[in-house]
């Protein structure tokens, strides 16, 4: 490691270099979640229902998970949401207003059996998703 009197154009040209090679940094210095999330830098996110589907759980589990798609607001792409708790896809229908947020796997990915879904949802036409499965709150009619 050069340490002289004139190493200092070296010892930042070697920093630069270093710091793409750890991936946390160098998704922040590319700033490749801004350019490739759907969300881009916003923890959620709202979006019109598409459609309700199921997915299949991966090895060794069964079950199926309950799925809708939804397309957000914000920049139109279309991505695809698990709804969480039991019976709560019953209280969604098409062309209601979500708000999803992610899924929270590690390193911005799956979670656990769940195939390739990124995103929860959380929230239906402004209120949440909890609420309204638990009969403390009535969901708004559109």
């Amino acid at each position: 490691m050069p340490n002289g009197e004139f190493a200092a154009r070296k010892l930042i040209k070697d920093r630069k270099r270093q710091v793409l090679l750890k991936k946390s940094l160098k998704r922040k210095k590319l700033r490749l979640k801004e350019k490739y999330d759907p969300l881009g830098d916003a923890p959620r996110a709202r979006g019109i229902v598409l459609s309700k589907y199921t997915v299949q759980q991966k090895q060794p589990n069964s079950g199926n998970i309950k799925c809708v798609r939804v397309q957000l607001i914000k920049n139109g792409r279309v991505v695809g949401a698990f709804v969480p708790y039991d019976g709560s896809i019953n209280f969604i229908e098409e062309h209601d207003e979500v708000i999803v947020e992610g899924l929270g796997g590690s390193q911005r990915g799956q979670m656990g059996a769940i195939p390739g879904l990124r995103y929860k949802v959380t929230a239906v036409n402004g209120v949440d998703l909890w609420l309204i499965r638990s009969g403390k709150k009535e969901k708004p009619k559109r």
